[in-house]
């Protein structure tokens, strides 16, 4: 059984949860989350049961080691936990999802003291090696609160029996355990070269529900990565990175070429 915290989702697009804790009550989380916490929390850093499962987490994207929090203060306790990029935190209750919750890979951010957190994959292994994202998912259990993080902006769709939503696999960012999930490649040869989505897309089956994110952190590395290896032209025509450019702007705000 696991813990019953209370929790408040503090900002809009760079949010963070403080969940509050009782004397005794604990909180897991993500290896470098936390934010801040009060006097008489003990952090623990741990495998969280063995080597075993935090090569599990590995392979889901989180860290070897996950964090336990524990209030042994008296009266109410908080710890927060910030989101790793621009985005909503959803706050998931496992008993409104039957004890179980599927989520992307590295979306995990914490959850109350006994909600565990194990891999799920995808049917097809062909399509998960080729596919990339949406092969190796979180299935998280308990019956708890527990937190993910969504890049952008955060849509729920709920899915009738046999309703079908086809998404980019880097779009999930979790859903119920009665949604049936697949990865399918996407067809057509121009599709496939020139259609700058991906070959595969993750396929999508209610009843049950679906959470979506409209920036996916790897769209928007993928973004800074092309960005920094073509280089951007500057006024005085030398090619410069992100991070160059940036710099020699500054540098002619300061020295008054601008």
């Amino acid at each position: 059984m696991a813990d019953v915290i209370d929790y408040q989702i503090h900002g809009d697009d760079m949010q963070l949860v403080e969940i509050g804790l009782d004397p005794g009550e604990g909180v897991r989380a993500e290896a470098g989350a936390m934010m801040y916490m009060e006097p008489g929390i003990r952090m623990q850093t741990s495998t969280g049961g063995g080597l075993f499962q935090g090569f599990k987490r590995m392979i889901t994207g989180e860290s070897f080691f996950i964090t336990n929090f524990t209030y042994e203060g008296t009266g109410k306790g908080h710890v927060a936990f910030g989101a790793p990029y621009p985005g909503k935190i959803l706050p998931v209750d496992l008993r409104s999802f039957d004890g179980e919750f599927i989520c992307q890979k590295d979306s995990f951010l914490c959850a109350a003291q006994g909600v565990e957190i194990e891999v799920a994959f995808t049917k097809r292994l062909g399509a998960g090696l080729f596919g990339g994202e949406g092969f190796i998912l979180q299935r998280l259990e308990g019956l708890g609160m527990a937190f993910v993080h969504a890049g952008g902006t955060l849509i729920e769709k709920r899915l009738m029996a046999g309703q079908t939503l086809r998404v980019d696999t880097g779009c999930i960012v979790g859903f119920s355990s009665g949604v049936s999930y697949d990865i399918q490649f996407i067809g057509g040869f121009k599709n496939a070269l020139f259609g700058g989505e991906g070959i595969f897309v993750a396929t999508v089956t209610g009843p049950g529900t679906v959470y979506l994110q409209s920036l996916p952190f790897s769209r928007l590395a993928d973004r800074i990565i092309q960005a920094s290896r073509v280089g951007l032209q500057h006024p005085k025509g030398e090619r410069r990175g992100v991070a160059g450019l940036g710099a020699g702007l500054l540098g002619d705000i300061i020295s008054g070429d601008r």
